[in-house]
């Protein structure tokens, strides 16, 4: 009986990691701790897999936390693993912080921040 159990408990570690995924930030533009040289005009986050876009949130705040305005959320092109947010007003120079909160589709929430650097007009 013992036999047995071993090769399914493996088996029982060896998939769980997918069971117990959480969407995490691959990859961001502007990318995290980036300075960029104009303002972008959309923010745009991949995560390492699909986000459920009616329950997730991006915000963007300046220097001193003041939040500043972003169009509706979406899938970039499609991609349930990627997305945007247009940035409707012109970014001047300074230090900007992204806060995002998302669920994955297994239901599991993660949640983040970073920063990047707008260099000039």
């Amino acid at each position: 009986m013992r036999r047995a159990a071993i090769p399914a408990l493996l088996i029982l570690a060896l998939s769980a990691p997918a069971a117990w995924a959480h969407a995490v930030l691959e990859q961001a533009t502007p990318r995290v701790g980036s300075t960029v040289a104009t303002g972008p005009t959309t923010l745009t986050l991949t995560f390492s897999e699909p986000v459920v876009l009616a329950v997730s949130r991006m915000s963007l705040t300046d220097a001193a936390g003041k939040p500043l305005p972003l169009g509706p959320l979406a899938w970039a092109a499609g991609d349930r693993k990627r997305l945007t947010a247009p940035i409707p007003t012109r970014l001047a120079p300074g230090l900007y912080r992204v806060s995002w909160r998302v669920v994955s589709a297994d239901t599991h929430v993660t949640q983040g921040r970073f920063e990047f650097r707008v260099a000039g007009p």
